[in-house]
């Protein structure tokens, strides 16, 4: 099963009979209200124009819970998250795609929670919205509700003790920039630096400047430099569980299975008495 659909076959499976249901989760993690700017406005992106038939989906009230101890985008309330699964159509047996307005962070964030709660057949529009060419919509449509139950899987989840085993007994990817991993700079969370024997993956290098994915042999050989092979057990974290989640899709492109931190470092750093490593050095 593919993780990814271009856009050009998208167009091709709407016009089948049984079209994969669409998911518009346009979102972008932003500093200004800090600095007194409005926040982004997914929604109000998606009323001006998303992709006819698309559902839109609030990745910080329905793919998450309310920041707290578990991070800043912990895991949402099951209950939650499959109402508003089944609100926008989602069905077990239909397929799902996903997108967003092109970084890919949030459409990979729904397509790793569809996933790891039991959806067989979900994907991810390679570069989101800026590589839809065919028009726009603006009406909202209303869709038969869907039978989606999430049910999590065993596998795939990593909490603190897991994601810091796994940097000893594997390999665990720190999907942030370079910086914020060597504890130059820190702009959100309280503390600078990275899970002690993390390496350094940021998830922006997994995608040419156009934001569609690198060839999947290229993102093998990426990985493979980085400790990662489909023989290793591999994780990922970043800040919240976002942009970690587009790591993981990335791995799984190129054919690599791989475990999500979502509290990443946004829970890790909340408690003083976790070790924190700075510099380059994974250690």
């Amino acid at each position: 099963m593919n993780a990814t659909i271009s856009a050009s076959q998208l167009v091709t499976e709407l016009a089948d009979a049984n079209p994969p249901v669409l998911l518009d989760v346009r979102w972008q993690l932003s500093t200004a209200k800090a600095a007194g700017a409005p926040p982004f406005d997914g929604r109000a992106e998606y009323a001006a124009g998303h992709l006819p038939g698309a559902v839109f989906v609030d990745l910080d009230r329905e793919l998450a819970s309310a920041p707290g101890g578990g991070g800043r985008h912990p895991l949402p309330d099951l209950a939650v998250f499959g109402a508003a699964m089944r609100r926008a159509g989602v069905s077990s047996g239909r397929p799902v795609v996903v997108y967003d307005g092109g970084q890919g962070w949030a459409a990979a964030r729904a397509w790793w929670l569809l996933r790891w709660t039991g959806h067989p057949n979900v994907r991810v529009l390679d570069g989101g919205l800026p590589a839809w060419e065919a028009p726009l919509s603006t009406d909202v449509p209303a869709p038969t509700e869907g039978d989606f139950t999430p049910e999590p899987g065993a596998a795939g989840l990593l909490d603190a003790d897991g994601a810091a085993a796994l940097a000893r007994s594997g390999v665990l990817l720190d999907a942030r920039a370079g910086e914020r991993y060597r504890g130059e700079v820190e702009p959100i969370d309280p503390v600078g630096g990275h899970i002690p024997g993390a390496v350094s993956a940021p998830t922006t290098d997994n995608v040419a400047p156009d934001g569609r994915f690198l060839p999947a042999e290229e993102l093998r050989a990426r990985f493979k430099t980085l400790g990662a092979t489909e023989d290793d057990q591999v994780g990922v974290y970043c800040g919240s569980g976002v942009s970690g989640a587009h790591e993981v899709l990335a791995l799984a492109v190129a054919g690599i299975p791989a475990a999500l931190y979502v509290g990443s470092w946004s829970e890790w750093s909340s408690d003083p008495g976790r070790p924190v490593a700075v510099g380059p050095d994974p250690q």
